[in-house]
């Protein structure tokens, strides 16, 4: 349960004012369909972070205990400045892939997006750091849930509302948090 609860917490607070986040909002703007557009949302996720988890279960079989807490520690410390540099979306993101309809322009959009971005390095870290890979993609697959399906619905009033440097300050301090208690072995590590 830890694994799903922190993979959840980190997502969540990691994904407010990612690039993706912009990206639900300018699909819900385009397209005024939310359902298809969250269920596209979900099948991207769920995809991209299960490959995601197979990768961070792969290197945490590859690499000794040792090497692994302190590769998973410090990628969580980069994590952590990571997440302080805003993300911009791109400015074709919304628009002309309208022939795969509104899930299938949705799952391409996400899908591609996620690959390399915060949140899919954060998998590979998370599912290397707790051994069951499942919770862990299902907690990154909720936290992503969870700050897109309300952008989707809310649209750019969240934008308007909602301290993004307050939110990125807050993530950031999770991941060095996570980074340092990996670093100094507290806790269930390994």
């Amino acid at each position: 349960m830890e694994a799903f609860l922190v993979s959840t917490g980190v997502v969540a607070l990691g994904e407010m004012g990612d690039k993706t986040q912009l990206m639900a909002i300018v699909l819900a703007a385009t397209f005024r369909k939310p359902i298809p557009i969250i269920l596209g949302i979900l099948v991207a996720t769920l995809v991209n972070h299960a490959a995601a988890g197979a990768v961070g279960g792969w290197v945490a079989q590859a690499m000794g205990p040792e090497i692994l807490r302190w590769a998973i520690g410090v990628s969580f410390l980069a994590m952590a400045g990571w997440v302080l540099i805003p993300d911009k979306i791109d400015a074709d993101a919304g628009g002309g892939k309208r022939r795969f309809g509104v899930f299938g322009t949705t799952v391409i959009a996400f899908f591609l997006a996620e690959m390399g971005d915060k949140t899919q390095i954060a998998t590979v870290a998370l599912a290397a750091r707790y051994p069951d890979i499942v919770e862990v993609v299902l907690g990154t697959t909720f936290g992503m849930m969870l700050a897109n399906v309300p952008a989707v619905f809310l649209g750019d009033k969240i934008a308007q509302k909602v301290s993004m440097k307050l939110v990125h300050g807050i993530a950031a301090a999770l991941f060095a948090i996570l980074g340092l208690l990996t670093l100094f072995n507290v806790g269930k590590l390994l």
